[in-house]
């Protein structure tokens, strides 16, 4: 059995976590790979770490968590790859990698399902958290690791540009649990819905206008999962917002009669992984999407969703979805048919078990990066 030693900065209830090591536990096992995670941050502090006034016991939980880490490269010596998704921890310098590379002779295998290599500004702790992340982690870790393992094409192009060695790896759902809904829901007024965090519905809230003119003409229900804000309205147009949790993830894609996908065109957002249009494709939900990042990768547009980029265009797509219930059947049928075929769990949990036990096969040899080469391996 192969033994990989997979680390994390965020636990289990975020979904890098969850879905790109997690859920492969078990699927990785019944392919000779044994997989164990250690999270920097656990549950309860995750839940606070956006809430300043919390800071308290957040700050207890990074204690925590920086006591969990310092046993990484002890436990390296004891396994054949080390796999870090993202990074280890959220601030300071990569030292705990470094250190398990070093202490247990332990090749990296790097797995980014986001631009991480780009300063990103918190919005919640500004240009603080950004200078605490420590500038150019990401680039030293894409130049130490055997692998690097990638949400998209973007990610790969700019990991390759850093002479490492790369796979394409989605993030995808176990399509077992991600199941249309088996009610029909045609006599009802629809239910038009978004999923995501306080981070991501700056989005959404800049094209609530276009959605509530689209509402004068076509009336449904807007519900927003995960926001971290109260029900609103936007003219005529009531908002009901509920909270995100583990549990409900499932029902709530379930319930929804479109989704909504909305990105800005940035240099971060260009390495997100598409996670949320596998999500819709997954449980039969028509969705529109912005064209940005490897959510032009996935799925395809007019067969499995609709893509719009201007309010006017956001507009027209979600009035076209609105007024045909037979688009909507067509495009969410076609979306379940598409994830099934290529965002299976086992499909990925295939790749992930080739990387590793390739990067085992190279213990002792110097990254690529390392030594100036090349690889486009994918």
């Amino acid at each position: 059995m192969l033994r990989v030693l997979g680390v994390a900065a965020y636990p289990l209830t975020a979904a890098a976590t969850r879905y790109r090591l997690v859920q492969l536990i078990e699927p990785l096992a019944a392919r000779g790979v044994q997989l164990e995670v250690v999270t920097f941050l656990d549950d309860a502090t995750f839940a606070t770490l956006y809430d300043r006034s919390a800071w308290p016991s957040t700050t207890r939980g990074l204690l925590r968590g920086t006591a969990r880490l310092c046993t990484v490269p002890w436990r390296a010596r004891s396994t054949d790859v080390l796999l870090v998704q993202r990074e280890a921890a959220l601030v300071g310098p990569p030292v705990v990698e470094l250190a398990a590379r070093a202490i247990g002779r332990v090749p990296l295998v790097l797995d980014l399902d986001d631009a991480t290599y780009i300063g990103h500004t918190s919005p919640i702790y500004g240009r603080v958290a950004r200078l605490l992340r420590s500038p150019g982690k990401a680039d030293t870790l894409i130049r130490r690791a055997a692998v690097v393992t990638c949400g998209g094409t973007v990610l790969a192009d700019y990991a390759r540009s850093l002479g490492a060695r790369t796979a394409i790896i989605p993030t995808v759902v176990d399509t077992d649990r991600f199941r249309p809904r088996t009610d029909d829901r045609l006599h009802r007024m629809p239910v038009v819905g978004w999923v995501g965090s306080h981070s991501t519905f700056p989005w959404l809230e800049a094209l609530l206008p276009a959605l509530a003119q689209v509402a004068l003409r076509r009336p449904f229900h807007l519900r927003v999962i995960g926001s971290g804000r109260d029900s609103f309205t936007v003219g005529e147009l009531h908002v009901d917002c509920v909270p995100w949790t583990l549990g409900g993830e499932v029902a709530e894609f379930q319930q929804l009669d479109v989704g909504l996908y909305p990105m800005a065109d940035t240099p971060w957002t260009a390495g997100k992984s598409a996670l949320k249009s596998v999500q819709y494709m997954a449980v039969g939900v028509p969705f529109v999407a912005s064209p940005v990042g490897a959510a032009v990768e996935v799925g395809e547009a007019e067969v499995t969703h609709l893509t719009a980029t201007s309010p006017q265009e956001w507009q027209d797509a979600l009035e076209r979805l609105l007024a045909d219930p037979g688009l909507r059947a067509r495009l969410g049928a076609a979306g379940r048919e598409h994830a099934v075929r290529r965002y299976h769990v086992s499909i990925v949990a295939d790749r992930l078990a080739a990387v590793v036990s390739e990067a085992a096969a190279s213990r002792g040899q110097p990254p690529r990066g390392a030594s100036g080469g090349t690889s486009a391996g994918r």
